[in-house]
């Protein structure tokens, strides 16, 4: 009987995996000793035991490059926290590994300067009720010069072709360039995720079959939750089969959605415009888009969706329904066509055919840019098809503010006084509602496109507005 036991609590742990504590490795949890060595330990031994879980208890855990491998789970308990250590001048990341297909920025380029890294795994769980804190450690960038020591990260998570991998639970704070840095990853679920972070939250670059369910993103200066499909790999891959549903997104003060406060002190993100926060297709863009849904989602004090492919990528087959919008600093609905052309070449063109938006309730929303969809001459956006939307725009402008009107901010208009002279065919540049300046509409402003439709499209204004509600620019067949 003691034997029949022993060998159904062996099969018991087969199944479960092996659980590891990092504090049997000699790790501390103290937030003074330097704990990635011990940690590194126990996922290796995890690896070797095939299926295994490595556990941190209650605890700081101060750690530089975490190596995650295949077949293992990083189980943060409740109370558990993965510190990014400060540098030192004998300690510091691992260095940025060389890429030769750099079109994109340098942030989305490297992997292996980050917190937790790994690279051609499979069956990797990151997941409990822990925190992965970037603070004051984790940069916004990262040095392209050669052997400077230590090496600082810039990321909090960095995974590149990797395939069945589940992030749950955790949560994120403060993390640099980049929460989730996800690149050539297939089969991923992203659930349950709470991430507070100085910059871009979840970057979804070049994977597929991906689902991003029940998770609060809050990034004031830049992206919440944003695909793309970048050269980084040396290929097109594209970004396709995602599902993003019962996601909130917003741009409070950093902070304070994990604090609790959700304040709006700040004003302003790096490029000038209110706070960002939102979830975009873009701006990286060369493998393509391809059978996307995000569906009832919440984006508040932040911009509005953005579907943008200007890298040569063809973004189709993209529905989006059932989303709430509260405070929207820019346009609710921004859908751009352009031709920066970050890709080798003779690449070929961006498209955009074949998007869906419906049931949309949209209140306080500026009123600069509308709603703006923006093709390329000769190079229409094909195929949008708008049902069941409301939008409550804040107004209060009038025909002298879109006259004469001068680029303020130099991070899309040149020098400062720069007159904003193409509204809608400056297609090389970074796209943006602001790129375009105020507009001559306060509702809808669409150009170069064809087979557009706006069904139950209601617009209003809670003051005066002296532009019109409508603004068309070379779009055939057009319904309203």
């Amino acid at each position: 009987m003691k034997r029949v036991f022993t060998l159904l609590i062996l099969c018991f742990m087969v199944f479960r995996g092996f659980a590891l504590d990092v504090r049997s490795f000699g790790a501390k949890g103290d937030g003074k000793h330097i704990d990635s060595p011990a940690i590194n330990a126990a996922i290796e031994q995890a690896a070797k035991d095939g299926s295994g879980i490595v556990v941190l208890t209650e605890g700081t855990y101060l750690c530089y490059s975490i190596h995650l491998q295949s077949n293992i789970t990083l189980r943060l308990e409740r109370g558990a926290v993965i510190k990014a250590a400060p540098v030192t001048d004998g300690d510091g990341y691992d260095e940025a590994e060389p890429n030769d297909n750099e079109y994109q920025d340098y942030g989305h380029s490297h992997w292996h300067n980050s917190l937790i890294w790994g690279e051609n795994l499979h069956d990797v769980t990151i997941e409990g009720e822990g925190l992965i804190d970037g603070t004051d450690v984790l940069t916004r960038s990262g040095s392209k010069r050669k052997n400077i020591k230590p090496v600082v990260a810039n990321k909090a998570v960095a995974l590149r072709d990797c395939k069945n991998v589940v992030i749950r639970g955790v949560s994120f704070l403060r993390c640099g360039h980049f929460a989730l840095l996800l690149t050539g990853v297939d089969h991923l679920l992203i659930e349950n995720v709470l991430c507070d972070t100085n910059r871009d939250g979840f970057d979804i670059d070049c994977c597929e079959h991906v689902v991003v369910r029940n998770c609060r993103v809050n990034t004031f200066n830049d992206d919440a939750i944003v695909l793309k499909c970048s050269y980084a790999l040396g290929w097109p891959k594209p970004t396709e089969h995602v599902l993003i549903e019962d996601c909130e997104v917003s741009g409070y003060d950093i902070g304070t959605l994990y604090d609790g406060t959700r304040t709006t002190f700040k004003e302003k993100a790096p490029d000038g415009d209110g706070p960002t926060g939102r979830i975009k297709l873009g701006t990286e863009s060369n493998g393509g888009f391809r059978h996307v849904t995000i569906r009832r989602c919440r984006f508040t004090h932040c911009r509005g969706l953005a579907l943008e492919t200007v890298d040569g990528a063809e973004m189709k087959d993209i529905r989006v329904s059932d989303l709430t919008m509260h405070d929207i600093c820019n346009s609710p609905i921004y859908i751009r066509l352009g031709d920066r052309m970050r890709a080798p070449k003779g690449f070929h063109p961006s498209k955009v055919k074949n998007i869906s938006i419906s049931n949309v309730h949209v209140t306080d929303a500026d009123s600069r840019y509308g709603c703006l969809i923006a093709g390329i001459k000769n190079n229409p956006i094909r195929n949008v098809h708008i049902k069941n939307l409301y939008v409550q725009f804040r107004g209060g402008l009038t025909l002298d503010d879109v006259k004469e009107q001068r680029g303020s901010n130099p991070f899309f208009f040149g020098n400062k006084g720069q007159a904003v002279i193409n509204r809608y065919e400056g297609t090389g540049g970074y796209p943006e509602p602001s790129a375009h300046g105020i507009q001559p509409a306060w509702g809808f402003i669409i150009s170069n496109a064809e087979n557009v439709s706006l069904e139950d499209v209601r617009l209003e204004t809670v003051l005066p507005d002296e532009r019109p509600m409508f603004h068309f620019e070379n779009v055939k067949n057009l319904r309203k």
